[in-house]
């Protein structure tokens, strides 16, 4: 008989619940998944719980293969040596592979004031206590969102379009990621939902008081509701476990997602930083990440070199309130092209896409394996990438297409 093999996978984000998934195809493994909350939260929908147009949660029954066992917990510790992980409700779970899918939140912000004044929004608990706060004050208190990547935009103008005051700070530029045509038709979009938008060096948020926030130009704005969106951070779960780890803090792998440290160990979603190049922070990414990440594990048990990464960007969809949105296409290797579609048809896309993703978790549950990677060219920038940081020379256009 078959040797069985566990494999505890950490976080049930995105990549988590992917990963976990499928990892489902063998009868001879045992999945089990630890997250700190018993339902699924759709992340890329926490600005409409803050809106109310949306809960953002999403019941593990219908995304979770029926095979895995859910943990509702948090790790406190990894020990690699051992082969377990410590729960902070004091017990431990020991596997013969890890899945490390921990996600990202809100960084820590240096700003005097930030951490005490301004509230963050990277995660459900932080949504959820936004909420109330919001629905105390009344609908012409001024609200200044900070950060205008997708997480600032989509605040700032589901609250606009709710009748808010919003000043929305972009510390520099409007939607960095942006093609300049995909900028312009977001900040006409903005100005017609009445958001006032500060960007430029100036617009650099020096502190945040209880009533205001302080620009680097001298600028003050009274601001009754701070919203902080600027920057994410991971957790520091593989710093705590002695496994290496980036800059940040995300999980340092091989381009197989295999940790640098322990082959027992792969990584997925935000909190990995594979060749110490990572991917952006994203759901378009996390998916793919947690099915390589189980691929890798399932390669290694049959005993198979794993495939190595090879991964496709299609572009940055933002909705800018329930009426309008867009996505911004991007070439394979994550740089905006010029071509988008915004309006009423950007905001369906945008609908669409969120549908699609709880459609794949789901799909993958039902039918282990279904989830595809394909395998395009478009990683050769990603090999260039490499062989720069690693000081090599560059690859023949013949082997880089």
């Amino acid at each position: 008989m078959a040797e069985n093999t566990d494999v505890v996978v950490i976080g049930g984000g995105y990549a988590g619940v992917m990963a976990a998934n499928r990892l489902t195809q063998r009868d001879d493994v045992t999945v089990t998944l630890i997250n700190p909350r018993p339902a699924f939260v759709e992340r890329i929908r926490l600005h409409q719980l803050v809106g109310g147009s949306d809960d953002a949660v999403v019941d593990y029954r219908e995304v979770l293969a029926e095979g895995v066992g859910l943990v509702v917990d948090t790790v406190s510790r990894i020990d690699a040596a051992e082969r377990s992980v410590t729960l902070a409700s004091g017990g431990t779970v020991g596997y013969d592979y890890l899945v490390y899918a921990a996600g990202s939140g809100s960084a820590d912000p240096s700003v005097p004031g930030a951490a005490e004044f301004a509230h963050p929004l990277a995660t459900f608990e932080e949504a959820g206590r936004l909420r109330p706060v919001l629905d105390a004050v009344p609908a012409t208190a001024a609200v200044t969102v900070v950060g205008a990547g997708p997480t600032g935009i989509e605040t700032a103008s589901e609250l606009a379009e709710s009748g808010r005051a919003v000043t929305l700070v972009c510390g520099g530029g409007l939607g960095p990621y942006l093609h300049p045509r995909g900028r312009r038709s977001v900040a006409k979009r903005l100005a017609k939902l009445g958001v006032t938008v500060l960007d430029g060096p100036g617009a650099l948020v020096k502190a945040v008081t209880r009533d205001a926030v302080q620009l680097r130009d001298g600028r003050e704005l009274p601001s009754k509701v701070t919203i902080w969106t600027a920057g994410f951070g991971v957790p520091d779960l593989a710093v705590r476990s002695g496994l290496s780890t980036d800059a940040l803090g995300r999980l340092l792998t091989d381009e197989t997602l295999t940790s640098v440290d322990d082959v027992r160990i792969v990584a997925a979603g935000d909190s990995a930083a594979p060749s110490d190049l990572p991917l952006r922070m994203s759901c378009q990414a996390a998916m793919p990440l947690g099915a390589r990440a189980a691929d890798t594990v399932l390669s290694r048990i049959a005993g198979e070199q794993p495939s190595t990464l090879n991964q496709v960007f299609a572009g940055q969809c933002i909705s800018l309130g329930r009426r309008a949105g867009i996505f911004q296409f991007a070439h394979r290797y994550d740089v905006a092209l010029w071509f988008h579609i915004d309006g009423r048809p950007g905001a369906k896309l945008k609908e669409f896409v969120c549908k699609g993703i709880v459609k794949h978790l789901a799909d993958e549950a039902g039918k282990p394996g279904s989830y595809s990677l394909h395998r395009v060219s478009g990683g050769a920038k990603r090999q260039q990438l490499l062989q720069a940081e690693r000081g090599e020379a560059p690859a023949t256009a013949e082997r880089a297409a």
